[in-house]
This record gives structure tokens, C-alpha cells and sequence, in this order.
């Protein structure tokens, strides 16, 4: 008997719980659903092929997308098979009037808000008019969209769609990463290179900021795993989940603008100081040392964002606390050694400044009770928003955790 190895469809099944595949296989097979249902109700010709369409598009990764998409999809058939109708009761099927159809399909689609399903307004008003028995293809035409939307959307309710939280919590991590490989490199060039180059120091600049960029795509995957969350039975503290990846997020941004002002000031630096070491012996040592502590007290406190496990984070959390333990005992020797340089040597004292000041300002939004801080405020915004918006929610939800009444409003004197 031949050996087989089963390596490939073990590899296989861990792929298919990835979010990418795991949406991959919900959205064909919602389609095929779909499909089989229109030809139960529909004649089978023409093919009722605008239901699988319909459900393809509708199945989105995520609960909430796949609800307010299907809303916009049938509304943007709805529109424009009524313009349809309109139209092919005025005149024909002519050139003229086809133009004057899509140009009236287009602008109802922007009026009625369907975002980007304005061109399907304009398909389904085409489609319709193309016939002849028009009432028969519109009835048609609205129900097979009607099925593709209610099979998308039962399908994403019995079938809960993945959750996004851990792309996201990986490309925070990878955020975290890449602020901290700067901060070492930069540890490196001020101990290792002595001497730093005006360019190399540039470089290093338009490196920090390049992490704009990578804040982007951060930000775009969070928003993903965010509205992965809404509506999703599967998750029982959504909100919590997503406050603290959201805080992690901005805190991890405010550090990476304060690593390229301190990139600047190091740029500026060099530039005054041409044909000698950016610092003494001593002082670039320290300042290696600094920005490694401060390197793993950024990758400590991504991996407590975005850990799931009590005991993770709770190891996460003690790395973070030595790291910025470390990192501010090194600080202040570092800053009575520039104290000492500067009363012998007073040139460029308010780059020594501004670079212990930036220094602290990471260290600060690093720290764990100020990460607490944040959430309890986080939390009690969202608290107070979803109070305003909803207020018979918010009174239910006080009567269930018995306080007898909403939380009143502070009231506001004239």
C-alpha cells in the first residue's frame, strides 16, 4: 500500500479556518443556495442567475456589511425597476430613450443612497426595458434579488461569519514591530556608528515616517475586525474587544509621531555636529540600552492589546511594567550625563531637551495605568453615546442591572 502522507489536507483544513477562506467557501456556497431557491419559485428560463448574483455580493465578511448591504442592493434594484416601468409606459425601446433611462436610473440611484450600487440601479432599469412583457420581467427581476438577499442574510445568521479580530490584532503587532526594530536601529547607529552621517539620519527619518502608511493599512483592517463584531452572535463583549484594540491602536500611533519628531531631532543633530560623535561614549551606550527597553515596551504593549488569554496578558502586562521600569531608570541617567555634557559643552542644550522629553512622552502613553485610564473612558463615551442615541435602551438596561432609571443628563443652565 502506498504511503500517503496526510500533511497536505491537515494543512488544508487549517486553511479553510482562516477569515479569507472561511469567506470564500460561505460566499459560493450561499450563491449555489441561492440559486436552487430561485429555480424552486421561478420559471428556469431565462435562468434566474440575479439571485446568486445577489447573494454573492450580500454575503459580506462581515454580519452587519451583509445586512446593510443587502438593504442597499434591493433597494437599488427596487428603484430601478420602477424606473423601468416608468419609462417603458411613456415610449419604447429606442436609443434615445435608453440613454434618457440610464441617465434617470443613475440619478435615482444617487437620490435613494445605494452607495456602490448606483450602476445596478441603471442595470436593472436596462434589463427590464429590454423586454417585452415588462411586469412579468420587473416581478421577476425584484424576486430573484429578493431571494439572493434573504439567503445571504439567513445564511450569515445561522452561519456566523469569521471574526476579524486577529488579522487585526496581528497587524498591530506588526506595527509594534516595525516602531521597535526602528528603535533598536536607532540604539545601533548612536552607539555602534559614533559618527552619524546627515543622511543616514535623513534616512532613518523618512523611514519613521513612512509608518504613516502602515498606520493606514492598520487602521483599515481594525475598522474591518470592528464591524466584524457588530451584530455577531458569536460575540458576547464585543464593545470591550473593540475599545481595546482601537485604544491600543492610537496609542501605538501617537508613539510612532513621537518617534519621528525624535528621529528629527536626532537629524538635527547630526547636522551640527559633522565631524564628531553624535554623543559621548558613555551617553551612546545608555542611549542603546534606552531605546531597546523602549523597543520591548512597545512589543509588550501590543501583545497585551491584543492577547485573548487572562494568563498571556497577564505575562504581557508584567513584561511591559520591568520594560518601562527599565527604560525610565535608564532615562534619568541618561539625562544627568547630558546635564553634565551641556554645563561643559552648552551647545545644542534644546536638542538634549527635546529628546528626554520625547523619550518620556513614549514612555508615558506606554504606561499600564494609563492604558486603564483610557479604556474607562473609552468605555464611558460609548456608554454616554449609546445612552443619547437610544434612551429607552439605556433605561432597560438600567432597570436589568437594577437602578431602578437611566443615568440622567446633567443639566445645562441658561
Amino acid at each position: 500500500m502506498p504511503d500517503v502522507s496526510t500533511a497536505p489536507v491537515f494543512k488544508l483544513v487549517r486553511r479553510t479556518r482562516e477569515p479569507v477562506a472561511a469567506q470564500t467557501l460561505r460566499s459560493t456556497v450561499a450563491a449555489v443556495i441561492s440559486y436552487v431557491v430561485a429555480l424552486m419559485v421561478l420559471p428556469a428560463q431565462p435562468a434566474p442567475l440575479t439571485a446568486p448574483l445577489t447573494a454573492l455580493l450580500v454575503v459580506q465578511v462581515t454580519l452587519y456589511a451583509t445586512l446593510t448591504t443587502g438593504i442597499r442592493r434591493v433597494n437599488s434594484v427596487v428603484a430601478g425597476v420602477v424606473v423601468a416601468i416608468g419609462f417603458s409606459a411613456l415610449v419604447g425601446l429606442t436609443w434615445w430613450s435608453l440613454g434618457l433611462t440610464i441617465f434617470a436610473a443613475l440619478i435615482v440611484g444617487h437620490l435613494v443612497r445605494v452607495s456602490e450600487f448606483v450602476p445596478e440601479v441603471a442595470i436593472s432599469a436596462m434589463l427590464v426595458l429590454g423586454v417585452t412583457q415588462v411586469g412579468s420581467a420587473a416581478w421577476h427581476r425584484i424576486l430573484e434579488t429578493l431571494i439572493g438577499a434573504g439567503v445571504g442574510l439567513l445564511f450569515n445568521l445561522l452561519l456566523a461569519p469569521p471574526v476579524w479580530v486577529q488579522p487585526a490584532g496581528a497587524s498591530i503587532e506588526g506595527l509594534a514591530d516595525d516602531i521597535g526594530r526602528m528603535l533598536r536601529a536607532m540604539g545601533d547607529d548612536v552607539a555602534g556608528l559614533g559618527h552619524v552621517p546627515v543622511a543616514h539620519a535623513a534616512a532613518r527619518l523618512h523611514e519613521a515616517r513612512r509608518l504613516d502608511h502602515a498606520i493606514v493599512e492598520v487602521d483599515a483592517s481594525l475598522r474591518q475586525a470592528e464591524e466584524s463584531l457588530l451584530l455577531n452572535p458569536r460575540v458576547r463583549q464585543g464593545l470591550l474587544a473593540r475599545v481595546v484594540l482601537r485604544t491600543g491602536l492610537d496609542t501605538l500611533e501617537i508613539c510612532a509621531v513621537v518617534l519621528r519628531v525624535l528621529s528629527r531631532t536626532m537629524t538635527d543633530l547630526a547636522k551640527f555636529r559633522t565631524d564628531e560623535s553624535l554623543f559621548p561614549a558613555d551617553v551612546a551606550a545608555l542611549l542603546r540600552e534606552l531605546f531597546g527597553h523602549m523597543a520591548r515596551a512597545v512589543e509588550s504593549f501590543a501583545r497585551l492589546t491584543t492577547t485573548q488569554v487572562a494568563a498571556n496578558a497577564e505575562e504581557a502586562e508584567t513584561r511591559l511594567t520591568e520594560a518601562l521600569a527599565a527604560g525610565r531608570a535608564v532615562r534619568d541617567r541618561v539625562a544627568d550625563l547630558l546635564l553634565e555634557d551641556v554645563q561643559e559643552h552648552p551647545r545644542q542644550w534644546q536638542l538634549h531637551g527635546a529628546l528626554l522629553s520625547e523619550v518620556d512622552r513614549i514612555l508615558d502613553e506606554l504606561d499600564v495605568d494609563k492604558r486603564g485610564e483610557r479604556l474607562m473612558q473609552e468605555l464611558d463615551r460609548r456608554a454616554a453615546e449609546l445612552g443619547e442615541r437610544h434612551p429607552r435602551l439605556a433605561a432597560l438596561a438600567a432597570r436589568l442591572r437594577g437602578t431602578g432609571s437611566a443615568p440622567s443628563r446633567p443639566s445645562v443652565e441658561t
